[in-house]
């Protein structure tokens, strides 16, 4: 079947290469004679009121955009963002992905490409993708060389994605109930026992902070994505001195969940759950659930880790604004920066400024109309009404920038920022407005709560340094179902006795390498000794 599946994917590859031959001679000052048809995926969150992803105005805007700067009809297909992967593996399977994809799996491409599933962007019509540079300025003026070539294999030169641009890399923070500390007359911790203190403090006194609710007090709530969710205690472990190159060995899970000490964080968490601070129940929820959302909402938890700005995106639906209608006007989370390394930093990994991978599937025959979609989409002009809107509806210039007004109806945006649209760009990208309009970008919050939080998500931040080692086939054949591994394995040794923690971690982590985690390693290792010459110590 796999055979099979191959010389399918290729035959398709072979057509698609000839189709763009004669498409190029078309383009007269940058639009086709003949239109165009092509489809892009868009992810469906399947949002409570959300507008159709597919069809709206931020899509109709594309659309005529599209049609009018190049003659090219562009349909929408849905893919579903909590299963993209699966949705992903299916429509590649099946040959019926759409012709411009995203992907946060760069595993998935590779696992394709391999196949010939994937097109190789620098092979298209014969021309390398630098052969182009002169009709796609938009797209080199936001992503440059290092986005566009990040993927680049060092030897052959293929490239199967050009990596999006993460304008803003604040990543995780640690939020926790101002109004909580106020009323037990407890300061902002900045250390783990100060945090942890905190947190007893909320268990111990919950009938004075929930009254007849006190049974339902969660001091500290986190997800079945235990790694993510508890990444800033996790590597406050991690020594500061450890080497780029060995973060890179064992960087190819984001959760960081390799890196050396990051066991002895899990177990602080184990700890906390002994002692009845971490929300007892937090394994049975799935990712779709809205239940962890709904206790933070109705005021019944005291702090969290989660993406740097979460309590506070929704507008009228956030958790912060719920909480405020729920509790009162002085309920609040602000983020806190309390866990410090061997060095005395409170470090944060940040990604580098990469983030989703645009590609082409092997059956896309419009690869240089899908191209210029891409251009179209990285426009600044474009940019900036995706995540802005309509003057006078969705936002109002202010000095410095903009400021949002709370949307409904036609010009809701069904992701932040529309990110879903602004495929090459994750993160508010207007220039010198952005800074103010970051700010006050969050309805019915106080932009000095987004100023916190935006500045803690970034203190004492390190971007590993980028190291181009080519494919990793062992990450192509494992890399989509380790997350599974690792998230069972860390539900486990944080919901077992203190006593278990070693065995339940130690069989769990074996588990984690014996089913592709060491084959990942060991090549990574051997291909960073190969183009740079780095033996791990």
């Amino acid at each position: 079947m796999k055979k099979l599946l191959t010389l399918v994917l290729a035959l398709a590859l072979v057509l698609s290469m000839c189709a763009i031959s004669a498409s190029a001679e078309e383009l007269v000052d940058g639009k086709f004679a003949e239109t165009k048809h092509i489809t892009v995926e868009i992810y469906n969150r399947n949002n409570d009121g959300g507008t159709d992803p597919t069809n709206n105005v931020y899509t109709d805007y594309i659309k005529a955009g599209m049609l009018e700067k190049h003659n090219v009809e562009v349909e929408f297909v849905s893919i579903g963002r909590w299963t993209e992967v699966d949705d992903m593996n299916t429509a590649l399977a099946a040959g019926d992905a759409p012709d411009v994809c995203v992907t946060y799996s760069y595993p998935t491409i590779q696992s394709y490409a391999g196949m010939g599933g994937i097109i190789n962007l620098n092979d298209i019509g014969g021309k390398k993708l630098e052969e182009y540079k002169d009709i796609l300025p938009n797209l080199w003026n936001l992503l440059g060389d290092f986005n566009i070539y990040y993927d680049q294999d060092p030897e052959s030169g293929d490239l199967w994605a050009i990596e999006a641009t993460l304008a803003d890399n604040a990543r995780i923070n640690c939020f926790i109930r101002k109004d909580w500390l106020d009323k037990l007359g407890l300061a902002l911790p900045t250390t783990e026992e100060e945090f942890h203190n905190c947190l007893v403090a909320f268990r111990d006194n919950a009938e004075t902070l929930l009254g007849a609710d006190a049974d339902k007090m969660v001091p500290y709530s986190t997800s079945y994505d235990v790694a993510w969710r508890n990444d800033l205690l996790c590597v406050s472990y991690v020594p500061d001195e450890v080497k780029d190159e060995d973060l890179y060995i064992n960087g190819f899970d984001d959760r960081h969940v390799l890196y050396p000490g990051y066991k002895e964080g899990v177990r602080v968490l184990n700890k906390w759950y002994n002692e009845g601070l971490v929300w007892k129940d937090f394994a049975e929820y799935a990712s779709d659930s809205t239940h962890e959302d709904d206790m933070m909402k109705a005021g019944f938890v005291g702090a969290f880790m989660h993406n740097w700005d979460y309590p506070y995106r929704g507008g009228e639906d956030s958790i912060q604004a719920n909480l405020q209608r729920n509790v009162g006007e002085d309920a609040a989370y602000i983020a806190v920066d309390s866990f410090v390394n061997n060095a005395g930093v409170h470090r944060k990994f940040l990604a580098p400024p990469i983030d989703r991978k645009v590609f082409f599937p092997a059956t896309n025959d419009e690869p240089l109309a899908s191209l210029l979609y891409v251009d179209f989409i990285s426009d600044p002009e474009t940019i900036a009404f995706l995540q802005l809107g309509k003057e006078g509806e969705t936002y109002n210039a202010i000095e410095g920038g903009y400021e949002k007004i709370a949307t409904t109806g036609d010009y809701l945006q069904n992701s932040l920022n529309n990110i879903d649209y602004t495929i090459t760009v994750n993160g508010l990208y207007l220039g010198d407005a952005t800074a103010v309009t970051t700010a006050m970008g969050y309805e019915k919050v106080d932009p000095e709560l987004i100023k916190v939080a935006n500045a803690a998500a970034k203190a004492d931040g390190r971007v590993v340094a980028t190291f181009n080692c080519g494919a990793i086939e062992a990450e192509q054949e494992y890399g989509t179902r380790l997350p599974e591994f690792r998230d069972s394995m860390l539900n486990k040794a944080v919901t077992a006795s203190e006593a278990d923690f070693d065995a339940v971690y130690d069989q769990g982590m074996q588990d984690y390498l014996d089913n592709g985690g060491q084959e990942i390693i060991n090549e990574r290792t051997e291909k960073i000794a190969q183009f740079y010459g780095y033996t791990a110590e």
